[in-house]
This record gives C-alpha cells, structure tokens and sequence, in this order.
C-alpha cells in the first residue's frame, strides 16, 4: 500500500511530546513513522505512477500550522473504541488543498487533516488524555515543508519520494 504524508518541523518539546504520545498510545503505528498529516491512504502500488507525477506538479509553498484542539473519533458499534486526533486550525486550508491535488477523488469519508495520537479501547480513555493533553501541551506550532511518498509492506514502512514544498 502507498501512503503520501506532510511531514511537520515541530518544537523540539513539541515533537518530543507527540512522539510520547504516539509510543505510548498508538504504539503499532509509533514505531514505524513519527507525527505527520496523512494526505493519501493506503492506495495500491499501481497508483505509484500517479502518485508521483501529482508530487511533481505540486505547487504551493511551505507553510504554518497550529494545532489547537484535540477531537475523539469514535468507532463503529460494537467498538468501544476511539481514536484521538490533533487538528489543526491554521495551515488547515493547506493541508486539504495538498490532500486534494494528490487524491484521485473524494475519499469515503471527508478529509480533515489531523495528526494521530492515539488508539483507545474505549472512548471515554480518549476523552480523559484528551483533557490532560489541551491543558499541557495545545497549542503546538509547526510547519509543513515537506511531502513524502511512502510505502507499507506489513511492518516496514518505506521513503520513495520526497518533495520539498516550494523547490
């Protein structure tokens, strides 16, 4: 499967807590990527063509973002269980032109860009971090200069491509 993420230049305790965050509640996705904007899911490799011709003809230039506020997505029932995401306010409108110039349609559900922190049992688990983490850590300011083209083949997770926004 091919992947194509944002990857954010953060403060060095603001890239420090994510990366925290994620190894300590998303631990399966922490150990092979760090915090990022998913802009393309998991497409099959016979997209990779497109893929990179889309890269190439990318246009925009580096830009800001500022995450301020965290959201619960909740799974399906039966689950219990809930992911919790870091959304951005700033840089938004950025993030969802770039998802649009490199996804070949409307995906089944509307993008937001976000970036995850973490998986949960239950969604009430989500909730409580989600409160300690707006209090200790939001807002986190970054800034996207960076595309990458990524390939996942089980727990390996490879570069292809990398795209400097502007250049």
């Amino acid at each position: 499967m091919l992947y194509v993420v944002a990857l954010p230049l953060l403060a060095e305790a603001d890239d420090a807590a994510l990366r925290r965050l994620r190894a300590q509640y998303h631990p399966r996705e922490a150990g092979l990527i760090g915090p990022h904007f998913t802009l393309v899911f998991g497409v099959p490799a016979t997209e990779e063509k497109r893929l990179r011709a889309a890269l190439a003809a990318l246009g925009g230039r580096p830009f800001w973002f500022v995450l301020e506020r965290l959201v619960r997505h909740d799974m399906a029932p039966p689950s219990r269980a809930a992911y919790l995401f870091a959304v951005p306010a700033d840089g938004a409108a950025e993030l969802s032109a770039l998802y649009d110039a490199l996804s070949p349609g409307p995906g089944a559900e509307p993008f937001e860009p976000h970036v995850t922190l973490g998986l949960f049992d239950r969604a009430a688990d989500a909730e409580q971090v989600a409160r300690i983490v707006e209090r200790q850590h939001l807002p986190m300011h970054g800034r996207i200069e960076e595309i990458a083209l990524l390939r996942r083949d089980g727990d390996r997770l490879e570069t292809i491509e990398r795209r400097r926004l502007g250049g």
